[in-house]
């Protein structure tokens, strides 16, 4: 496990007390796809993801599971946008020990903006970053080095990964000495580079139809994934908490 000293993003409430009630609340909740406490037990190593996010990205894992779009997962990205580009905002999990491997920088699209990223896109040459649920698949070495192949499983909003060129890939502009002097990391075309250093590891951990989830806010992302919205589930609006709603898939989100 690498790179986990970063302290919480900042957040508009006692980052403490509020983490300690909603990872009580996953441990009483946990969905059936990610029982015996170890939704709690995620939650618990990576303490600078918001919990929130980690309920969205499981519900997802899940809700892909139920509608067929991919097997159980061994091993899960979470890509946090609403995070600054100067702090970690990449976790992959082992779901199976319920083991963080890594939390690392993770860059941007040019076109989704600077330190902070408020803009995505499925559109071919937008130079954003897209959201959603990915499947990965093989790797390549092409232009950018080792990549990894990401297939987009939203419709409308990742879909075109494949047309787009949307891999991951080092970069030696993922630098997060650099970053702090110069204010944000350095940005990609749309494509979650990570620094060249774990570069290669962090590809072969999570390729051969692994899971990665890339979260925002977004209103339209968040009405819009079927797999935020899996059996009528109810998911939070940016700026608000999760409702609390259980899907016909056992998901539960608690305010």
């Amino acid at each position: 496990m690498r790179n986990l000293n970063h302290a919480p993003a900042r957040l508009g409430y006692a980052w403490p007390v509020r983490r300690h009630l909603w990872i009580v609340v996953l441990g009483c909740l946990a969905m059936p796809a990610f029982a015996d406490g170890r939704v709690a037990s995620l939650a618990a190593a990576a303490p600078g993801l918001a919990p929130e996010v980690l309920v969205h990205a499981l519900a997802a894992v899940e809700c892909a599971q139920a509608r067929g779009d991919a097997l159980q997962p061994e091993r899960l990205a979470v890509i946090d946008y609403s995070r600054p580009s100067t702090a970690q905002r990449l976790w992959v999990f082992d779901l199976a020990r319920q083991r963080l491997l890594y939390a690392e920088h993770v860059a941007h699209g040019r076109n989704s903006g600077g330190d902070l990223a408020t803009a995505f896109s499925n559109r071919e040459g937008s130079h954003q970053s897209s959201l959603g649920l990915f499947r990965t698949a093989d790797t390549y070495v092409g232009g950018n080095g080792y990549s990894l192949r990401l297939d987009g499983l939203d419709p409308g909003f990742n879909d075109r990964a494949r047309e787009r060129y949307i891999v991951m890939h080092g970069a030696p502009y993922v630098d997060p000495v650099i970053a702090q002097r110069q204010g944000r990391l350095g940005r990609s075309q749309g494509c979650p580079a990570v620094r060249p250093e774990v570069a290669h590891e962090i590809i072969d951990t999570l390729r051969d139809g692994q899971l990665l989830f890339a979260w925002y806010p977004d209103p339209d992302f968040v009405a819009g994934s079927p797999f935020l919205n899996c059996g009528g589930r109810l998911a939070g609006r940016e700026g608000e908490a999760p409702s609390a709603a259980v899907g016909r898939h056992g998901v539960a989100v608690a305010p």
